[in-house]
C-alpha cells in the first residue's frame, strides 16, 4: 500500500566514509516544497543507511500518495546528500505515511492543536491581513493583488492569497498556479507560484463551472479557506474580495477583525463613488482602511511622454478625501498605476508585471505600492525567543 521510487547518483571515489550525523545535518536543509519546512521537523525522513564505500540510503515519507511534488522532494534528497563528503551514492526511496502518521503532521502543523482554527485571527498573529476591495467589478482589482503579492515575494516576505472571490475566481491562473492542493487529512496545502501561497474556489470545481452559493456557504468557504489551509507563518496574507459590500466583505469582517482594507479604483468619477461606499464599511464593521489605490489613472503611449487620462482624471484622490472625512482617520492615496498593456498580457500568462519588467512605469509603481504597505522582511522582530532572565 505505498509508492515506491529510486534515485540514484554514483560519485568518484572519496576516502572518508560519512556518519548519520552528517546526512541527517544534510537532509535538515530540504524542505517540503508545500509546508516549506524541513522534512527532518515533519518527520519525513523514515530511515537512512550508509554502506561501506559511502553508499546512502534514504527513506523518505511522502505525506500522501499522489504528491504533486514528490519529483521535487527525490531530486533535493538526492542533491543535499550527495554533497556530504565522503558520499558515492545516493538511492532515494519514496513510501507513504499512515493514517497515524498524517494526523500526527497536522497536529504539528497546527502547534499541537488538533482543533481548527484561524492563525490570523489570534491576538499574537505578525501577519498583516489587507482584503483587496472595490465598489464593482472591471477595475483591476485582482491584477492589482496578484501583483502585490508577488512584488512582496520578491522581496523576501512570505505571502498567501485567498482568492476570496468566489464568483469571479481568476488568481490561479493570473499567478500561474498550476498544481492542485495537496489534502492531508482534513487540512490542504496550498500550492505556489513565485513564492505566493494561493487557495482559491476554481481549485476545487471541475472545468469553468459557475459557482452558485448563498451566504451560509459562502462564510463556511471562506472559514475553510482561513482554518482549513495551512498556509505556515506569513507576512502577509492578501485577500482578493468580490466587488461590492456583501456577504464575503462582512464575513472577512467577521473572521478577521484586524484585517486592513486596500480600496482599488480608476479615476472615472462614478467609479470612485462606489468605490467610496466599498471603503465606508469600515466604520460598520470597525476595520482601518489602508490606502486607496488609483488603476488604470492614466496611458503613455509608447515612443511618447504624454499622459492621456482615458478614465477622467482624480478619482482615487477623491476617494481617499472622502474616506478620510466619512472615517475621521486619514486614509491616504498610495499610488495611481498607469494603464499597460503587459499588465493584462501578465495576468493572461501567470506572469506579474512586476517580477517581468519591474522597471516599468506600472511595476514601478506596483512594486512603491508593495513596500510600503508590507514594509521590511520581518526575521526576528517581534518573534518570542522563549529567553527568560534568571536570577544569581
Amino acid at each position: 500500500m505505498f509508492s515506491s521510487r529510486r534515485a540514484i547518483i554514483t560519485m568518484g571515489y572519496m576516502s572518508s566514509t560519512p556518519t548519520t550525523e552528517q546526512v541527517n545535518a544534510a537532509l535538515a536543509t530540504v524542505q517540503d516544497p508545500e509546508i516549506r519546512r524541513p522534512i527532518t521537523d515533519l518527520d519525513m525522513v523514515k530511515s537512512v543507511d550508509i554502506a561501506d564505500g559511502g553508499a546512502v540510503h534514504v527513506g523518505i515519507y511522502l505525506t500522501v500518495a499522489g504528491c504533486p511534488m514528490k519529483g521535487r522532494i527525490e531530486k533535493d534528497v538526492t542533491e543535499a546528500v550527495s554533497k556530504v563528503e565522503g558520499v558515492t551514492r545516493v538511492d532515494v526511496e519514496l513510501d507513504v505515511m499512515s493514517d497515524e502518521q498524517r494526523k500526527a503532521l497536522q497536529t504539528k502543523l497546527r502547534g499541537g492543536q488538533a482543533e481548527k482554527e484561524i492563525p490570523f485571527a489570534k491576538p499574537n498573529s505578525l501577519t498583516k491581513v489587507f482584503a483587496v476591495a472595490s465598489g464593482k467589478g472591471g477595475v483591476g482589482k485582482s491584477s492589482v493583488t496578484v501583483n502585490l503579492a508577488a512584488a512582496m515575494a520578491a522581496e523576501g516576505h512570505k505571502v498567501g492569497v485567498v482568492d476570496a472571490d468566489i464568483y469571479g475566481h481568476s488568481v490561479p491562473r493570473m499567478l500561474g498556479v498550476e498544481l492542485p492542493p495537496t489534502k492531508v487529512e482534513d487540512m490542504i496545502l496550498p500550492p505556489a507560484a513565485h513564492d505566493v501561497k494561493v487557495i482559491s474556489v476554481g481549485m476545487f470545481t471541475q472545468g469553468n463551472q459557475p459557482v452558485v452559493w448563498r451566504g451560509p456557504m459562502l462564510h463556511r468557504a471562506l472559514q475553510q479557506f482561513l482554518a482549513d489551509v495551512y498556509w505556515g507563518d506569513l507576512d502577509v496574507l492578501l485577500m482578493d474580495l468580490p466587488p461590492g459590500t456583501g456577504d464575503i466583505a462582512i464575513s472577512v469582517a467577521q473572521l478577521l477583525p484586524s484585517a486592513e482594507i486596500l480600496v482599488v479604483t480608476t479615476p472615472q468619477q462614478a467609479a470612485a463613488e462606489v468605490a467610496e461606499r466599498a471603503g465606508a464599511i469600515s466604520a460598520q464593521t470597525h476595520q482601518r482602511v489602508a490606502g486607496v489605490i488609483e488603476n488604470m489613472s492614466y496611458y503613455v503611449a509608447p515612443g511618447s511622454d504624454e499622459r492621456t487620462y482615458l478614465f477622467g482624471e482624480g478619482g482615487g484622490q477623491k476617494v481617499a478625501d472622502g474616506l478620510t472625512t466619512a472615517l475621521g482617520a486619514e486614509v491616504p492615496l498610495l499610488g495611481q498605476v498607469p494603464l499597460d498593456v503587459r499588465l493584462r498580457e501578465g495576468g493572461d500568462e501567470g506572469k506579474p508585471l512586476v517580477l517581468s519588467d519591474p522597471d516599468s512605469e506600472a511595476g514601478g509603481v506596483l512594486n512603491g505600492i508593495a513596500d510600503k504597505l508590507a514594509g521590511k522582511p520581518r526575521g526576528l522582530s517581534g518573534m518570542q525567543l522563549g529567553i527568560s532572565p534568571t536570577r544569581k
